[in-house]
């Protein structure tokens, strides 16, 4: 693969930076997140206008068609910010619905994702807390047509904003199957909780005996593990494109504070002691680049190793952007840790990523397994 960006990719990242430094800067987000609903409604129509929601969802649909290393530029310059939004929930979604739903589940569901008008989310954890296939255990009973649903989903994504949930579950077979479930439909229980960093919103959904009728059900793929499990890869692929932008954000907030802050009548960038740990930071977010980037094209090209790729992503990331929150607020001194600076913003944005999607230990052991190591 070319690990250059096009001419129109790079396009693309300068124009969502200076939307992004005039419509979410990190003061806006203080205010949003201190807020109801954890992020802005109107800013969130802005970048669907703008055809972010809808950039890889297919053309006919009302997306762009593009592809996902192309969002991957999108979501280095969203993480840069700490931008909240639903985007990676909702492009998760659409996905699923891309995959493994019909010809009428596309045309009802993709265009609405595509401009905004809805919000998706993938609610896949139970209180097993296991984030493969396996820890799938929610089971249907069969009415009719559909099926008829009952258990809980934890740590659901966006949880407060979504109005549209991809919940897997299993049949008495213990065949895995997806569902959509709308946020309205009797039997739906949303809760929204408080979370380490407030910018990644999260909540739980409760179903009590919801009957899911057949338009509902998405079983138009051949093979709903491996969609599902490609959604999973995708979602551990997308957070840590969104990781690139946080740690490179936090890296130049310290750097610019080592510049400024003296100490013995010298800057403290002038030492090593500095020095070195914000060229380790460097190094590491240098690496982790070259990691996305490829699992991102290696999802996109239906690649061999696609999956492994997205684990080696995920498993680095989960280890050095917390590694990266805790040497930048330490580099700051004490004051790091109050809510005036910036700085410990992205240490709760490292605390988020670690578990999402799998942590470094669940990533390395899946690797592993399918023998890349």
């Amino acid at each position: 693969m070319n690990f250059g960006f096009t001419e129109e990719q790079e396009l693309l990242r300068a124009e969502v930076r200076k939307f992004l430094d005039e419509n979410a800067t990190l003061e806006d987000v203080r205010k949003w997140v201190e807020g109801e609903g954890g992020f802005s409604r109107d800013v969130w129509s802005k970048v669907a206008e703008l055809g972010w929601v809808g950039l890889t969802i297919p053309e006919e649909y009302g997306g762009a068609g593009l592809d996902l290393v192309t969002l991957v530029v999108l979501l280095e310059e969203t993480g840069r910010t700490l931008f909240p939004s639903p985007l990676i929930s909702t492009v998760i979604a659409a996905r699923a619905i891309e995959l493994a739903g019909d010809e009428a589940q596309k045309a009802r569901w993709l265009p609405e994702l595509a401009r905004g008008a809805r919000v998706g989310t993938l609610a896949y954890l139970e209180e097993n807390d296991l984030p493969g296939p396996s820890g799938v255990m929610m089971l249907a009973k069969v009415e009719g047509d559909g099926v008829r649903l009952s258990g809980s989903k934890r740590q659901v994504p966006d949880a407060g904003s979504a109005d549209l949930f991809v919940v897997p579950f299993r049949s008495e077979s213990g065949q895995l199957s997806l569902a959509l479930v709308e946020r309205e439909q009797d039997g739906v229980v949303v809760a929204t909780h408080h979370a380490m960093d407030p910018s990644k919103s999260t909540g739980s959904l409760d179903l009590e005996g919801l009957a899911v009728g057949q338009g509902a059900l998405l079983d138009a793929a051949p093979d709903t593990a491996a969609v599902f499990a490609h959604l999973l890869d995708l979602g551990a692929t997308l957070v840590t494109a969104e990781t690139v932008g946080a740690a490179e954000g936090a890296h130049a907030i310290t750097v610019q504070f080592a510049k400024e802050r003296v100490q013995f009548d010298r800057v403290i960038g002038a030492y090593q002691g500095v020095k070195h740990p914000l060229a380790e930071m460097f190094v590491d977010i240098e690496s982790l680049k070259s990691l996305v980037y490829y699992a991102a094209w290696a999802l996109d090209e239906e690649a061999e190793d696609a999956s492994k790729a997205a684990s080696r992503a995920k498993a680095y990331a989960s280890e050095a952007f917390p590694r990266i929150g805790i040497d930048c607020v330490q580099l700051h001194g004490g004051v790091g840790y109050t809510w005036e600076y910036d700085i410990q913003l992205y240490l709760k944005r490292s605390k988020w990523l670690r578990p999402t999607f799998g942590d470094a230990d669940y990533h390395y052991e899946r690797i592993a397994a399918l023998g890349g190591l």
